[in-house]
């Protein structure tokens, strides 16, 4: 039921395709996040025709609301949302992370981590959960979704080095507790290299995660604060140590000129909420370069938002409709922004894949870098 072929390889960028029980993706894949079982401002039918070939669920809401039970009730999350296309689930591992650092609300939540799991109180009533490796995995298994990730620990940056060690160390033992509780044979489990940002631990999680000869492997623990260049280097050490043959997924990562770079250093797979999010504040990614539409210059811009792209949006709506929907507070203006977001972000994916098949990546890379930081 699950299968991952590499295509073309151009310097160490892959052109891939993953094969799961509820179709293919085309690798490198963006999977924009539905945090509570949608991707905001989105519909299913909207999704399928910007190009959406995978979505990210997010455990620990769901889990809360609607809670496992509805979502078993309804056959499963794919029925529940109505998404017939493939699904990866994270283990909430991050959002518990979140909470302890007062990401959701302007509370901080007291989140204790030990050898059994994670307990917590929730930002919606505040009530004691525990997480365990164990409990996790049987949530995901109700959930059906087709990839499933294992509780790890991420911890923030700076971290000290002990504790590095120690969270490291449990990431792994709570993965060989995941996998002895893992029943379902159509979803597949990925492993999470973690070691903070010491190159030691993260050499020595890679290789003893890889022992565990998974159907595929993810770098965790990255974008979290660290610098930049920081996150990069993490990278590209794991990625040289990953499997050639087994897709390799960087969690969280998710801004336009990161993923040309990541990509460039071996990754098939990306997560975020920057096109949706931003969407919603009125960020927007064009050909020319990024638009704060918001700006009282785009007033009386009748032209497309960006007269290079097919979407919905682009296609019907100038700029300065666009900025009136958003100064009023419309929601057709999120509505609007996301598709455009999104299906930039999907167009970007289509241009990296067909690069890489061409060997042309490295020049298409130095194509976009500028025109994606720049602004308008």
């Amino acid at each position: 039921m699950f299968r991952f072929e590499l295509k073309a390889e151009d310097g160490k960028a892959r052109r891939g395709r993953l094969t799961t029980p509820h179709g293919t993706v085309e690798t490198p894949v963006f999977m924009p996040v539905g945090t509570q079982g949608t991707v905001k401002a989105m519909t299913p039918g909207l999704l399928e025709e910007i190009g959406v070939e995978m979505i990210l669920g997010n455990t620990y809401h769901m889990y809360l609301r609607p809670g496992v039970e509805v979502i078993k009730g309804a056959g499963g999350l794919h029925k529940f949302i109505s998404w017939k296309r493939p699904i990866l689930t994270d283990s909430g591992g991050y959002q518990v992370f979140s909470l302890k650092h007062g990401r959701f609300g302007n509370r901080k939540a007291k989140v204790k981590v030990t050898e059994e799991g994670v307990e917590f109180r929730d930002h919606l009533a505040g009530d004691l959960h525990l997480f365990t490796p164990e409990m996790v995995i049987g949530v995901q298994e109700a959930f059906g979704s087709d990839i499933i990730m294992p509780l790890d620990e991420c911890v923030e940056y700076p971290v000290d080095r002990s504790y590095a060690r120690e969270a490291m160390e449990r990431t792994l033992r709570w993965l060989d507790r995941s996998i002895k509780a893992k029943r379902r044979e159509d979803q597949v489990l990925f492993g999470i290299v973690q070691g903070a940002f010491y190159e030691d631990l993260r050499r020595e999680s890679a290789l003893r995660t890889v022992e565990r000869d998974l159907f595929g492997y993810a770098i965790g623990g990255l974008s979290v604060g660290e610098p930049r260049e920081v996150m990069l280097e993490i990278t590209a050490l794991v990625c040289e140590l990953l499997p050639e043959d087994r897709p390799r997924y960087l969690m969280g990562v998710g801004k336009p000129e990161d993923i040309l770079e990541a990509v460039a250093l071996g990754v098939d797979m990306f997560d975020c909420v920057v096109p949706t999010r931003n969407a919603r504040t009125g960020t927007l990614y064009t050909s020319q370069g990024v638009v704060n539409i918001r700006q009282e210059k785009f007033k009386r811009d009748f032209s497309p938002l960006d007269p290079e792209c097919d979407c919905y949006t682009c296609r019907n709506f100038t700029r300065a409709y666009l900025r009136h929907l958003f100064v009023s507070e419309e929601i057709t203006a999120y509505v609007l922004n996301t598709i455009h977001n999104l299906r930039f972000y999907m167009k970007l994916m289509e241009e990296v894949r067909r690069s890489i098949e061409k060997g042309r990546f490295q020049e298409l890379r130095r194509e976009l870098t500028s025109k994606l930081t720049s602004r308008l």
